[in-house]
């Protein structure tokens, strides 16, 4: 499979080339334009409840499937958030994504929803559910800013803002803690929960923060309706 990031920087989209009968697997309503030799189904991964996980995740319920079924075809995927879009190479290995991090991937990857602790769960800004990637083949991440990458060394450690995080390899170990001693100082500085990561492994970030930005909009009295 052939793919290009174009426009990359706030507005990007992926152009995938597909053979005949190849087939790849997107966020609901990830797809931008395609190709009228493929075709476009909507499906469960895993099934019902690994559905239902994944709502209570953040994230959709569906996935769209995109198949080159009468030749081969091109598929124009973006996402929602002005930001990147950055592919990641799976060799057998396991990622973990943050909400609406996952946009694409080859089918052979596959995407679940796993339960954290119940420590992490509740003082996770990711809540109980994270999503869970593993195979072989190309994912594609997509964030709300740029997406910054961070490569930790066995017993190498570092903080992250919980609003930051896009997504991390399966072996990296982290807690979460308070950003400062004593809450006063954590909720006064501004950084209340952070994310504390040991290596090895590696880390994907993101420089905006989407929770943050909707702060700014309702402080400026704009209202959803």
């Amino acid at each position: 499979m052939k793919y290009e990031i174009l426009y990359q920087g706030a507005f990007p989209i992926v152009k995938y080339q597909l053979e005949k009968g190849e087939r790849v697997k997107a966020e609901s309503d990830a797809m931008v334009a395609m190709s009228a030799t493929i075709d476009v189904t909507g499906g469960v991964e895993g099934g019902i409840k690994k559905g239902i996980t994944r709502m209570l995740s953040g994230e959709k319920f569906f996935f769209q499937y995109l198949t080159a079924s009468r030749g081969n075809g091109e598929v124009l995927f973006a996402h929602a958030l002005p930001g990147d879009i950055i592919p990641i190479e799976l060799n057998g290995n396991g990622l973990v994504i943050q909400k609406d991090g996952f946009l694409a991937s080859t089918e052979d990857i596959e995407i679940d929803t796993k339960v954290q602790n119940l420590m992490k769960g509740l003082f996770s800004k990711e809540g109980f559910f994270i999503l869970k990637a593993r195979g072989n083949g190309t994912l594609f991440l997509s964030c709300y800013g740029a997406i910054h990458t961070i490569v930790l060394n066995v017993g190498e450690e570092i903080i992250i803002d919980n609003g930051h995080l896009v997504a991390w390899t399966e072996e990296t170990d982290y807690t979460i803690e308070k950003a400062l001693n004593g809450w006063i100082n954590s909720i006064t500085s501004g950084e209340g929960l952070v994310c504390r990561f040991k290596g090895p492994g590696k880390i994907w970030i993101q420089t905006r923060n989407p929770g943050s930005f909707s702060g700014w909009i309702s402080s400026l009295g704009f209202s959803k309706g």
